[in-house]
């Protein structure tokens, strides 16, 4: 009688799993977006600066036209050890979601036994089964789950990727820095050899009597702070040369060749449209995924307070050395079908659920937090662009008549009509302005590589 009863419930639950309960999709982007910040309202364009119409194009490495940076580049990303461990939890995210998308089929097991009169409990028994076993996902429990692992495995791809874009990035940064340092010790050592020979000048006049043991010392200690300068320079270029080292996975020695030449800011690039850069970077797509992980195993916790029907079924076969088996009864077929609902946990299952919604709540707060991260950096990236492109042409200037004006302290002070405290001084002026445009032309660089990142375009050419 149960088993019949068993059967006619096992044939409506088939049934009714053929409709299946419906899982239910996270809001879009956009919407996910106005829950997380709705107080930020995108704007139609960008207001950091002018911008080019058009979509954001990937490439953005190629624009500087550096062979050697692109070499760096592309062995960063084949030894970097941040990317090794973003592919290999990757590998672990798309092995989870596989491993939860097979809880939705039958699982299927065989079991056997053997040893004749020498058995374990000496029964002699010997035998193989086959059997089956198929949860009947009515509430979706299953479904949420595979759709969980799966919005995971999205995240952690596309964290991935945002992370070969930084650590591209970062790579390009030190570089420009490092020949920012090169050329700054550069600039440095000419310093030093101008205020050298100022010192022997001075030397020389105080031995003819025309100036003081004062001047002398003072043109001293100015050549001493100009080699200081150069020191540090130095020190900063073979930092940025290991920083560079480690990224490509090399041993931090600061023996690469940077060169101390700046290339020329590339020409300005499409920067799209706002409400685009929601889809299109990396980082904050991944969050999204992030929230839609969580989307799902709320509806998975919830689910998970029904009743879980699961279909059985097994075959099996029974011999004995001891004993003779019933012909009728060899094999053995059965059918059925199992029952398990909750009935009083303690209140395990309903914390489980509200422990899912406060992680969907940190996701989407995360999401807000990342997306508005996101909109401040393009914004702050293009003002950047603007406001030192014109300290750049203001500083030219300034270091080209620092440059008249310590050439006419000269003309002063080889006539008498100056001191060497004038040239000295004016020197220091023209090592300030000429150090300041160095400063701005490579944070110049340094903020084009960084509005590319914040756009989310690709360093890689689109094949």
């Amino acid at each position: 009688m149960i088993r019949a009863v068993l059967r006619g419930i096992a044939a409506v639950l088939v049934a009714v799993s053929a409709s299946g309960c419906v899982v239910l999709q996270p809001p879009s982007p956009a919407e996910e977006f106005k829950q997380a910040l709705p107080q930020t309202q995108v704007p139609g364009k960008w207001t950091g600066g002018p911008t080019l119409a058009g979509p954001v194009g990937d490439g953005w490495l190629a624009l500087f036209q550096d062979p050697e940076l692109d070499r760096l580049v592309a062995e960063a990303m084949v030894y970097n050890t941040d990317l090794k461990i973003a592919a290999a939890r990757v590998e672990a995210a798309e092995a989870s979601a596989r491993a939860a998308g097979a809880a939705i089929f039958p699982e299927v097991v065989v079991s056997g036994r053997g040893g004749g009169k020498l058995s374990g409990d000496g029964s002699g028994v010997q035998g193989i089964g086959l059997f089956a076993s198929w949860e009947l996902d009515l509430w979706g429990r299953v479904r949420s789950v595979r759709a969980s692992s799966s919005a995971a495995y999205e995240s952690a791809a596309l964290d991935a990727r945002y992370a070969r874009e930084s650590i591209a990035a970062l790579v390009a940064k030190s570089w420009f820095l490092a020949r920012q340092a090169a050329a700054q010790r550069a600039i440095a050592a000419e310093m030093l050899q101008a205020s050298s020979a100022l010192a022997d000048l001075s030397r020389d006049r105080f031995r003819i009597g025309r100036s003081d043991e004062f001047e002398v010392v003072q043109a001293e200690a100015s050549t001493l702070s100009y080699r200081d300068l150069e020191l540090q320079a130095d020190l900063a270029r073979q930092n940025a040369l290991r920083s560079i080292e480690i990224l490509a996975g090399r041993y931090p020695s600061a023996t690469l060749d940077p060169g101390m030449a700046l290339p020329p800011p590339p020409p300005p690039v499409p920067a799209g449209l706002p409400s685009e850069l929601l889809e299109r970077r990396a980082d904050v797509r991944a969050a999204e995924r992030r929230v839609a992980a969580a989307f799902y195993n709320i509806q998975a916790a919830q689910a998970a307070r029904l009743p879980k029907i699961a279909l059985t079924a097994g075959v099996s076969t029974v011999s004995s050395d001891l004993f003779v088996m019933k012909e009728r009864d060899n094999p053995v077929w059965n059918l059925g079908a199992t029952l398990l609902a909750p009935i009083f946990m303690g209140g395990a299952l309903k914390a489980q659920a509200e422990v899912r919604t406060a992680e969907q709540k940190a996701a989407l707060a995360d999401y807000g937090r990342i997306g508005a991260r996101a909109f401040g950096e393009v914004e702050g990236a293009l003002s950047s662009a603007i406001n030192f492109d014109a300290r750049a042409r203001v500083l030219a200037s300034a270091v080209s008549a620092n440059e008249r004006a310590l050439g006419f302290a000269r003309v002063r002070y080889d006539v008498g009509s100056g001191d060497l405290r004038g040239i000295q001084q004016q020197m220091l002026v023209l090592h300030a302005s000429r150090t300041t445009l160095l400063q701005v032309q490579a944070e110049r660089l340094i903020q084009r590589v960084n509005l590319h990142l914040a756009l989310g375009g690709g360093f890689e050419a689109p094949q």
